[in-house]
């Protein structure tokens, strides 16, 4: 059902993951912790739980699994060693699974630190209207040496034969902007704003998907907006 492989995982490790839909639109990211032999725990948002414990229920079948909701708490760590927690798409971060460690970090400093880094999350960068490999989620979520998942076949063919049209990208802009607000080049629309953090000058940095052939320093503007 996933886009990883989780069957190859030792006992103890994790990794990220996918669930999609048949056209390859995201249903839900994940992370997979395999706790024992026959134990995996699938980590989500909070708030798509139960649509993935659903959604797995109903395409089990005749497997021989047993399928619960359970709650937890988790946190990143930066700068933590190996043993602390599994990795994560986090560059510097690792993950632990109810510490009981209290956040050292305000929520506005994560979100600082992940905006600029480019890290997608749901309900911003990523949500059913993305491709995985247009928030650049082929190399840490996907193999493409496993069996068979729903969305495969198109995963697939756009990583063989073609390319996305359009990826995320870290930009800076003058404002602060609206959520999908759009950017544009020349007059002509480009693509969309997904997450903004303000400086100390005023300025943003911000997170957005941006046409693959619209170069890196191009001087991208927000479209102005009627009323």
């Amino acid at each position: 059902m996933v886009s990883n492989d989780v069957e190859s995982l030792q006992v103890g490790d994790a990794c990220p993951a996918l669930l999609l839909t048949a056209k390859a639109r995201l249903i839900a990211p994940l992370v997979i912790w395999r706790r024992g032999d026959d134990d995996f725990l699938v980590l989500t948002e909070p708030e798509l739980g139960e649509a993935v414990r659903a959604l797995l229920v109903r395409m089990r079948l005749r497997a021989r699994c047993a399928i619960e909701a359970e709650q937890h708490e988790s946190v990143l760590l930066f700068g933590a060693g190996g043993d602390d927690g599994f990795a994560t798409d986090f560059p510097g971060a690792r993950e632990a699974v109810d510490s009981g460690l209290a956040p050292t970090l305000s929520d506005d400093d994560l979100e600082a630190r992940r905006v600029a880094a480019g890290v997608p999350r749901w309900g911003r960068e990523i949500d059913d209207r993305v491709l995985p490999a247009e928030a650049g989620l082929e190399e840490t979520h996907i193999s493409f040496s496993k069996g068979c998942y729903p969305g495969q076949e198109p995963v697939a063919r756009l990583h063989y034969r073609g390319h996305p049209n359009r990826g995320l990208r870290v930009l800076r802009l003058p404002a602060v902007p609206e959520y999908d607000a759009e950017l544009v080049l020349d007059g002509k629309v480009v693509g969309r704003v997904t997450s903004a953090v303000r400086q100390d000058d005023g300025s943003a940095v911000v997170l957005g998907y941006v046409r693959t052939e619209v170069p890196d320093d191009a001087p991208l503007a927000l479209a102005s907006r009627t009323g």
